[in-house]
């Protein structure tokens, strides 16, 4: 299958991301909520940051506007994802389709819709948008890939769409299997994305600091231990250690910008007063560790407590700050 033409179905950070740097290597439409958002892109999109770089792309808020594709990048928020998966019904039908959410299960809502060949897959690069047509790229690590667990999507494919992200200077890894690396990022992200969201903090040192009896980490490493029993009961052998990848991404903010940390999405979310992931993220780690017999009792307390959250705004609307 020979990608020349890609469609992009987001236009947040991580997809206008996507669709920025895969426009220099191949065609480039994007999907967007909004018209004025659509015609910005359609001006330029810009990235600046740890990429220098302005791209032609085409964009609608009007699914029915958009060219036929060759690969479909489905680059939404999970909590989007059923009613974007929706716009999707009837189209591309010759295209395959890459799902990049948080947590577990975009794979089967996307199938719900359409018999694509599916790719799955995970990434922690991140940016922040500056605007509609620009967007400020910080985080440059690898998008990880593979072919939808037990469906027809070949291996050879999932190899194609990483030569096209590494060929417009994104960082890829395709795998054989994405499971052990979705996990690893799932329970990861259960713990500091869930802790974030409840502390206000974002992704500081306290995650990992240990030595005192109340320090936060202590919280952070046993919601994580209670991920791996999960992922060990399913027979997953985690492709990183999620602890480490905890320790490792302190550090790395430290390192780069000195009081720098890094704002988890959750916690984004949270402060803006918008439904969050929780869900999909920690909410989908209680009911794999209920459906196999392994206890989750913090992972289940971050997932009921986030949306208390969620309903206490309900109760008590406020101004959101600007």
């Amino acid at each position: 299958m020979a990608i020349e033409r890609i469609c992009v179905i987001g236009a947040g950070a991580i997809g206008s991301l996507y669709a920025g740097h895969l426009a220099q290597v191949a065609r480039v439409s994007v999907l967007t909520r909004r018209p004025e958002h659509a015609a910005a892109l359609g001006r330029g999109l810009r990235i600046s940051g740890k990429s220098d770089l302005v791209a032609e792309v085409s964009a609608s808020h009007d699914a029915d506007e958009l060219d036929d594709a060759d690969l479909v990048i489905v680059a939404c928020k999970a909590v989007d994802l059923p009613s974007t998966a929706e716009r999707l019904r009837g189209r591309f039908e010759h295209a395959a389709v890459m799902t990049v959410q948080n947590g577990l299960g975009a794979e089967e809502v996307v199938a719900r819709e359409g018999d694509w060949p599916l790719i799955s897959a995970v990434t922690f690069m991140s940016g922040t948008r500056r605007s509609d047509g620009h967007v400020e790229y910080e985080l440059d690590t690898a998008t990880w890939l593979g072919p939808y667990a037990g469906t027809r999507t070949s291996y050879e494919l999932v190899r194609e769409v990483e030569g096209l992200l590494l060929a417009g200077g994104l960082r890829a890894e395709a795998m054989p299997d994405l499971r052990p690396s979705q996990w690893s990022k799932l329970i990861f992200n259960a713990a500091v994305n869930g802790v974030s969201a409840l502390t206000d903090l974002p992704h500081v040192r306290a995650f990992a600091d240990e030595e005192q009896r109340a320090d936060l980490g202590h919280l952070v490493r046993a919601l994580i231990d209670e991920g791996k029993a999960v992922a060990s009961a399913a027979g997953i052998e985690l492709h990183d250690d999620p602890w480490e990848m905890n320790v490792r991404a302190v550090a790395r903010g430290e390192t780069l910008k000195g009081d720098y940390a890094h704002v988890p999405s959750m916690l984004e979310d949270v402060r803006a007063r918008r439904p969050t992931e929780v869900d999909w993220i920690s909410g989908a780690l209680t009911r794999e560790g209920e459906r196999l017999g392994v206890p989750v009792p913090l992972n289940a307390a971050v997932w009921r407590l986030v949306k208390g959250k969620e309903r206490s705004w309900e109760r008590a609307p406020e101004a959101v700050p600007a």
